[in-house]
């Protein structure tokens, strides 16, 4: 008996945590173009969810409401979440609350960063 592998329309579909993280990777390339840390671990990113349809929700913000990159990080960020097979739609959400502070960044960051 000859062993096959699914084609990828039989493939099981991803679980919505295996779609979130597979966009938080994505995530990792987005970066500020003033900073050479990427926008993930920066601490920009407050949450990202994927329901059973593959629809992605992604809150975030930004370093200041007077960032320059305003314009650019937003879209990029929906643009590599879409780009994740399985996703279906992406809705991202720009908020100020929680204000964003240094304290928000990962300990990589930090140290890439020379703030530790």
């Amino acid at each position: 008996m000859e062993a096959t592998t699914p084609s990828a329309a039989e493939a099981p579909a991803a679980t919505p945590e295996e779609l979130r993280e597979l966009i938080i990777g994505q995530l990792h390339t987005v970066f500020d173009p003033e900073i050479p840390v990427d926008i993930y671990e920066l601490g920009l990113i407050y949450d990202v969810a994927v329901d059973a349809s593959g629809k992605a929700t992604i809150r975030m913000t930004l370093t200041s409401p007077s960032c320059p990159a305003a314009e650019q990080i937003p879209p990029e960020v929906e643009a590599k979440a879409r780009s994740v097979p399985g996703i279906t739609s992406v809705a991202v959400e720009l908020v100020w609350e929680p204000p964003w502070t240094p304290e928000r960044m990962s300990e990589a960051a930090r140290l890439d960063m020379g703030m530790v």
